[in-house]
C-alpha cells in the first residue's frame, strides 16, 4: 500500500470518507475539496443501504462503496480502497468500530470527529444524543469537539484538534447536539486539509 510518505510525486490525495447518517459532515468535506488542486474525496464508504450520504454521494458523482460487517471485520475492504487507490481515510459519523486490519494498513492516516472533548465521554456507545445527555448529566460546563486518529480502541487515538463550547444552564441533548454540528462543520474540513498539508510538508523534508 502506498503511504503518504510517497505522495509528492503523486497528483492527488485520494480520501474516502465513511459515514453511516444524513451526511451532513460528509457533504461540507466534499464541497471543501471540491475545486483543491492536491485533495479529492474519492470514495464514499457506508454501512446502511438507505443512508442520506448515499444521496449525496451520487448528487455529487463520488462512487460508494456498501459495506457489511462480517467482511469489514475480516478484511476492512482493503483490496475495495485499493482499488480507488485510497490514502486517507476520514470517518464522519461512521458508527462501526474500524479493525485492525484496516488500521495496519492506514498507520496514521484514518482520522475521526468525536462529538465531545476527549478523553472525557469517549468509547463504546458514546455517539449522537447519547454523548450529550452524559455531557449534560455530568454537569458540565463545557462540550465541544475532538478531532483525532484512530486506534484499535474506541476514541483513544492521539488528539489532532479539540473546539470548545458553552453548556448552558437549561441545555438539551437537541439544544447541544446544534451547536456541537456548527462546531463540526466549521472546523472538520479545514482540519483534514491542515493534516494532510503538514503530512505532504513532513514527507517532502524527509526525502
Amino acid at each position: 500500500m502506498e503511504n503518504l510518505k510517497s505522495l509528492q510525486g503523486k497528483r492527488m490525495i485520494n480520501v474516502a470518507v465513511f459515514a453511516s447518517g444524513s451526511g451532513s459532515n460528509a457533504q461540507k468535506i466534499i464541497s471543501f475539496f471540491k475545486n483543491h488542486s492536491r485533495i479529492k474525496v474519492a470514495l464514499i464508504v457506508c454501512n446502511k443501504l438507505k443512508a442520506g450520504v448515499l444521496n449525496i454521494a451520487e448528487k455529487e458523482s463520488i462512487p460508494t462503496l456498501i459495506i457489511n460487517r462480517d467482511n469489514f471485520e475480516e478484511t476492512g475492504y482493503v483490496p475495495e480502497l485499493h482499488h480507488y487507490d485510497i490514502d486517507f481515510i476520514v470517518l464522519a459519523g461512521f458508527l462501526w468500530k474500524i479493525p485492525s486490519v484496516l488500521i495496519k494498513n492506514y498507520p496514521d492516516n484514518i482520522i475521526n470527529i468525536h462529538p465531545a472533548l476527549l478523553p472525557a465521554y469517549g468509547g463504546k456507545g458514546m455517539y449522537g444524543q447519547a454523548v450529550h445527555k452524559a455531557v449534560i448529566d455530568g454537569k458540565e460546563s463545557e462540550s465541544g469537539i475532538t478531532i483525532h486518529y484512530v486506534n484499535e480502541i474506541y476514541d483513544n487515538g492521539k488528539i489532532i484538534f479539540q473546539a470548545k463550547c458553552i453548556v448552558e444552564e437549561q441545555e438539551t441533548p437537541e439544544s447541544l447536539a446544534g451547536k456541537i454540528h456548527i462546531l463540526e462543520h466549521m472546523h472538520y474540513s479545514q482540519e483534514i486539509g491542515k493534516i494532510l498539508e503538514r503530512k505532504n510538508i513532513e514527507d517532502k523534508m524527509e526525502n
